[in-house]
């Protein structure tokens, strides 16, 4: 049986404990259980039987969360037969982190915050109550969108040259794994996934998939069917206390809905939104959460999955890997889907070479086909300074740097906070994912008899090649949709 390095049975007592060494990792015994599905329910039912809280995230594997007041014995597990692979439920995160770094302009922010003398002078994130209603669906407007000369990135890649002839299928699904969606939001609203299987509020699993009342999608933080992006303000976002509605912006990039006369376009306007929250308002989750948020997106009909999130390596001390989110990526490639992940923001901000470093960003580094990596290109085409790179890990470049969107409260802003002068901007390869993901869903919607293996092919070989990811990336070229449109 295989078991992580960083993961030591105690042959004397039969528990199992977690070396001080394992990185992002939820300490103490919550694991991740790849068992035999001949023998899953009986195993299941050991394991409740002796205190422990199971959870099923896939046929193969369950969460298993042993009890805190009590020792646990978990050497019927680690001896079992029927167990094939024991790990972490390793933390998972945004790619970004906005909070201010630099140590003394930071304990001046947060001293001038508790003596009250700060305000903010520009809120890209207006954040609400968490779980509003989810709101009937509206009239559709029409005309230019007024905003859309602030997306340099649409310029860019040229997606607005082909918007006259093709804005995508609202048969087309792109599921955002994210904090979670404004979907309130006026851009955002018309291009919702909706569940055509579910009758809302009747607190009845309709469809039988196993989630109640899931209408647009679920949140996997607090378990509900109401994915709400929960944002903080701008001064708790510099102060690293919370997220500041990441996936409300990504999402606008991949579809927020053109030509209805409001805000923006995404790259592919009349495609659908799948809403999956299952990073939380501090930009935090677990591999559990990522397993069901995939699996959930897959079951329910998404043909494409925008990721950007992640961890900064997999320890290489462990000797093994996170091999139930590799699973669940392979689960997705089985099903026929796209995996379109961020590739990463560097350490501390500095980009690095996700082939060569001992801890490239996941899961973009995986060597899954489907997995289409993503770099952030600025507007004169050179890479972000954050952004990773690699000829064999990261396959694609496109608009990342200082991103116009939607933002939470029914706003539009590439600003993420502006506080006493200082200023962080929507920059990284999370902003630079959802261009590619709505790409791949605008060509496939024109040819939804083609496999994902031809739209990712299309994707990469239509782009256009460019000095700063000559060695750098596998296409060497950054993301073009005027080109990809007549591939």
């Amino acid at each position: 049986m295989k078991f992580l390095g960083a993961i030591t049975a105690l042959l004397t007592t039969g528990l199992l404990v977690f070396s001080a060494q394992s990185r992002e990792q939820v300490h103490g015994q919550d694991l991740l259980v790849k068992i035999n599905i001949q023998h899953r329910m009986e195993l299941m039912n050991t394991l409740s039987e002796n205190g422990a809280q199971v959870e099923s995230l896939s046929d193969e594997w369950i969460r298993v969360q042993t009890p805190s007041n009590k020792v646990f014995s978990l050497a019927s597990l680690t001896n079992n037969s029927n167990v094939e692979y024991v790990q972490p439920n390793y933390r998972v995160k945004l790619i970004e982190d906005f909070s201010m770094q630099d140590p003394l302009r930071r304990a001046a922010l947060l001293k001038s915050m508790k003596r009250g003398l700060l305000t903010s002078d520009v809120s890209a994130s207006a954040p609400m109550k968490d779980n509003p209603e989810i709101p009937a669906m509206p009239t559709q407007g029409t005309g230019n969108d007024p905003e859309v000369s602030k997306q340099w990135g649409m310029k860019d890649i040229g997606a607005d040259k082909v918007w006259g002839k093709e804005k995508g299928s609202p048969d087309m699904i792109v599921a955002v794994l994210d904090t979670g969606i404004d979907y309130t939001h006026e851009d955002l609203l018309p291009n919702l996934w909706i569940n055509s299987g579910e009758i809302p509020n009747n607190g009845i699993d309709d469809d039988g998939n196993g989630f109640i009342d899931d209408t647009i999608g679920w949140d996997f933080v607090s378990n509900d069917n109401k994915p709400y992006d929960l944002s903080g303000t701008p001064l708790e976002v510099l102060s690293g206390k919370m997220q500041p509605g990441h996936g409300t912006h990504c999402a606008g990039n991949v579809a927020a809905r053109g030509g209805n006369g409001m805000g923006i376009s995404g790259v592919a306007p009349n495609v659908k939104i799948m809403t999956l929250r299952f990073l939380s308002e501090k930009g935090q989750g677990t591999t559990a959460d990522a397993i069901k948020s995939i699996k959930y997106a897959v079951d329910n009909g998404a043909r494409i999955l925008s990721n950007s999130w992640g961890s900064e390596g997999e320890d290489p001390n462990d000797g093994a890997s996170n091999q139930a989110l590799r699973d669940m990526v392979q689960y997705a490639q089985d099903h026929g889907a796209l995996f379109v992940a961020a590739a990463g923001n560097g350490h501390r901000g500095e980009g690095y070479d996700n082939d060569a470093d001992p801890m490239p960003a996941y899961p973009a580094s995986y060597d899954h086909d489907i997995i289409v990596s993503v770099a952030a290109l600025n507007s004169q085409d050179q890479l972000g300074s954050f952004s990773n790179w690699g000829l064999k890990s990261v396959d694609i470049g496109a608009p990342g740097v200082a991103v116009f969107s939607t933002t939470v409260g029914g706003k539009y802003s590439d600003i993420v906070a502006s506080v006493g002068g200082f200023e962080v901007f929507w920059d990284g390869t999370s902003m630079a994912t959802p261009h590619v993901a709505g790409a791949a869903a605008l060509y496939w919607s024109a040819h939804p008899e083609k496999t994902w293996q031809q739209v990712k092919a299309a994707v990469l070989n239509s782009g256009v090649k460019i000095p700063a990811l000559k060695g750098k990336a596998t296409s060497e070229s950054k993301l073009n949709v005027e080109s990809l449109m007549k591939f």
